[in-house]
């Protein structure tokens, strides 16, 4: 097949893209890089069935010759970027879903939306079953990622719904491995980084709060699955392993060897206060659970970002 990835040069667009190349196909990759990186296509420079496209999803996408798959990737996607991006993160989740969409109803071909456990604000259902509708503040600093994203679930409905657009939703629960970007801001890069430093871990709040652990291989199983699959209502996919934070830096210093020290900071606004999925749906559905513990996992982002610390030791910044 010939399949569009939006948001390919980012962190989980580029894995998607790898896989949908092992299983054969050929993948046009679209990203306007303001969060995306070509580092992380590079290895594909020479790659036949793979073109690479800058260009920013909130304007019309134009892809020559038929596409029979549109995996919609493209967004600002931790705190840091959208906070930093918040127009972008809008106009990503609406305009970037609408032409994605669009693309796929003129080809007649599938679409995956990447949304995100996000939408389920700071819940007061634990953990989070696909039915539970959310506690999201939709004027907080947040909303511009976690509106944009039941905006998005919503058009993408309405387009299967209304012009009978062949649709998948898959909501992305906290998904970590090789190819984060070290200022991204997520609490597994920040804690690996701030270790590999000698740097203090940043704990916002007291650390009680908690947080499910995917690696990024599982996830990408999962959506390749979902993607094959036959349903159109949203999919859960993520780890249910559920740490707390001050759990997670403590994993992290033992598998750095870190001596660093923890520094603790106010809780930021709306920031959940525990996050689990419910994959009961894509264990049933797609026969899919995750497979690679924490440890494992953590340890392979470990060597990933002790590959890029320059030469200067724990002091010397990472890209």
């Amino acid at each position: 097949m010939k399949l569009v990835v939006t948001g390919a040069a980012g962190f989980l667009g580029s894995h998607l893209t790898d896989r949908l190349l092992a299983e054969g196909h050929s993948v046009v990759g679209i990203d306007n890089l303001i969060t995306g990186r070509r580092r992380n296509l590079a290895h594909l420079r020479d790659e036949p069935r793979f073109a690479f496209l800058e260009r920013d999803v909130s304007e019309p996408i134009e892809v020559e010759g038929e596409i029979e798959g549109v995996f919609h990737f493209a967004s600002p996607a931790s705190p840091v970027d959208y906070l930093r991006f918040p127009i972008q993160t809008l106009k990503a989740g609406a305009l970037g879903t609408r032409n994605a969409l669009g693309l796929a109803r003129a080809n007649g071909s599938r679409l995956l939306l990447a949304s995100t456990s996000e939408v389920y604000g700071d819940p007061l259902v634990h953990p989070q079953p696909e039915t539970y509708w959310g506690n999201v503040n939709p004027v907080g600093p947040r909303s511009v990622y976690d509106e944009a994203k039941r905006f998005a679930e919503a058009l993408t409905m309405a387009y299967h719904r209304e012009h009978g657009v062949d649709t998948r939703i898959v909501r992305i629960f906290n998904t970590y491995g090789p190819r984060m970007r070290p200022d991204d801001g997520r609490v597994v890069s920040n804690f690996v980084v701030q270790a590999l430093r000698g740097a203090p871990l940043t704990i916002y709040g007291d650390g009680s709060q908690s947080r499910s652990f995917c690696y990024v291989s599982d996830l990408v199983e999962g959506i390749w699955r979902l993607f094959n699959a036959d349903i159109h209502e949203p999919v859960n996919l993520g780890n249910p392993g559920e740490y707390t934070i001050r759990a997670l830096s403590d994993l992290v210093l033992a598998t750095t060897g870190s001596a660093s020290t923890v520094e603790v900071r106010p809780l930021p606004t709306d920031d959940p206060r525990m996050r689990s999925p419910d994959i009961s749906l894509a264990s049933a559905r797609l026969d899919w659970t995750p497979r690679i513990p924490l440890e494992v996992g953590l340890k392979r982002t470990v060597e990933y970002f002790r590959g890029m610390q320059p030469p200067g030791g724990p002091g010397a910044a990472l890209e």
